[in-house]
């Protein structure tokens, strides 16, 4: 297995990581919020917060390293359009990701107290929730369309 192999397995793993968890934690948050159940919700968020902490944030660490390793050991300089492309998709993604993680951190400490106070969810919550969603889409479709360019490598 050559240097270059298992960087690019990393890299691709880190990818993987950060589609993985990013769907399936807004599934599962989705499925909570659904329930209309404060301390379900809570729950949910909770585990949702370490995952993105853990796992996400941890991978989106890792794919700048693996891939200024990939340039440097592939001769790819940033003259190629897909790459300068890719990097500011990445740059996009967390403008939208950064904020996702402390809503989610505010939509759980809302529905904890909800819930300790036997209280329905407040508005707040509603309102971070629509705007969590929102920024859903357009950063996870931009990392999808990362993943897009690291795979054509499209010259354009």
């Amino acid at each position: 297995m050559t240097s270059y192999f298992l960087v690019k397995y990393l890299h691709v793993l880190g990818a993987i990581v950060i589609l993985g968890t990013g769907i399936g934690t807004a599934f599962f948050m989705l499925m909570a919020h659904r329930s209309r159940d404060p301390a379900f919700i809570a729950r949910t968020a909770a585990i949702v917060v370490i995952a993105d902490m853990l796992f996400t944030a941890s991978a989106v660490a890792l794919q700048p390293i693996t891939g200024a390793m990939l340039m440097v050991q592939s001769a790819t300089g940033l003259s190629e359009r897909w790459l300068v492309t890719s990097l500011g998709l990445f740059v996009v993604a967390g403008l939208f990701w950064i904020p996702v993680v402390f809503m989610q951190i505010e939509m759980r400490d809302l529905a904890r107290t909800a819930a300790a106070q036997h209280q329905p969810l407040p508005p707040r919550y509603f309102a971070l929730f629509r705007r969590w969603f929102a920024f859903g889409i357009p950063g996870f479709g931009t990392v999808l369309a990362i993943l897009w360019l690291m795979i054509a490598k499209p010259q354009f």
